[in-house]
């Protein structure tokens, strides 16, 4: 298999064919240049939940999710890029750093990458990585954790963003419980912004969850639109697991039972209730703000 220099050149509508200029980056083959290759097909494949079943991979797109997955430590397998859609200045030094994790890279012509991509607007990278996951019984949190149960959550999109606020709220993992999605669905990753591989995931039955949560004298929360209380006179301050219900029909009656406390979200309008990743944000950024929550300083770019 021959290897040969791919020189990115710079970015942001410069970019016609691929230009010289910038770092070389070694690719483990030649151009990837037709959509009937091999291995665009398996990538469009991992879009199925059997797929990524029985390969054990999950597709990882975008500069922004590659490089969370990559500061989390996660072992990227390979790596597609086609310089011709990427949209930084930076894309080239995430390229040798994953290629420097033991990743294979192939350099794909834009037509195949668009077709392998699921996104409307390629940015011109796709990894793929080992499925996310892990058992509840190996699951650690801090001495008063912060906890989100997600209960037959449908929405790949919402259990994305779910797990976006759980990251960005400080929560100490997530808990999927009665999964009606998996949570290794590329939409998954992509409305997690990479969250996904930057905070614990377990996939469990609500049975084992309750079972879990009791035994180390975690409260449950549950966000109910028929609740008495306001989400806002709840104690969060102690070890807590926010509980957010399906999107149609909200949490089950074994998670209201089990709850410590219902808690509704006041509104205004005529809606009745709220999207289930939106309550989940509400509750947890109350639960920072009890906690005395501080946010880290916003970078204008993720650093590589």
């Amino acid at each position: 298999m021959l290897g040969f220099f791919l020189h990115i050149g710079r970015l942001h509508g410069q970019m016609g064919a691929v230009k010289h200029g910038g770092i070389p980056v070694k690719t483990a083959e030649t151009v990837i240049t037709s959509s009937s290759n091999a291995r665009i097909k398996r990538l469009m494949r991992l879009r199925d939940r059997a797929e990524r079943d029985r390969s054990g991979l999950v597709l990882v797109e975008g500069f922004r999710e590659i490089l969370r997955a990559a500061d989390a430590g996660i072992a990227l397998k390979e790596l597609y890029y086609c310089g011709d859609l990427f949209l930084g200045e930076h894309e080239e030094v995430l390229i040798n750093r994953v290629k420097s994790g033991g990743a294979a890279l192939f350099p794909v012509a834009e037509a195949p990458f668009r077709k392998a991509s699921y996104r409307d607007r390629p940015d011109g990278l796709i990894a793929t990585a080992a499925r996310v996951g892990r058992q509840l019984s190996g699951l650690t949190v801090s001495q008063t954790p912060l906890l989100v149960i997600a209960q037959s959550i449908e929405k790949p999109g919402n259990l994305g963003a779910i797990l976006r606020s759980a990251d960005a709220s400080g929560a100490d993992a997530v808990l999927v419980c009665d999964g009606a999605t998996d949570v290794n669905n590329p939409n998954v990753v992509r409305a997690s912004t990479g969250a996904l591989f930057t905070i614990p995931v377990v996939e469990t039955s609500t049975a084992e969850a309750l079972a879990w949560l009791r035994t180390r004298g975690i409260g449950i929360v549950a966000a109910s639109p028929h609740a008495a209380t306001c989400y806002t006179d709840a104690d969060f301050t102690k070890p807590v697991a926010v509980a957010v219900g399906a999107e149609q029909y909200g949490l089950k009656d074994d998670l209201l039972e089990a709850a410590d406390v219902r808690v509704k979200i006041p509104m205004a309008g005529t809606a009745d209730s709220l999207n289930a990743s939106v309550a989940a944000t509400v509750l947890l950024f109350e639960a920072a703000r009890q906690r005395g929550f501080s946010a880290k300083p916003a970078n204008k770019r993720d650093s590589v």
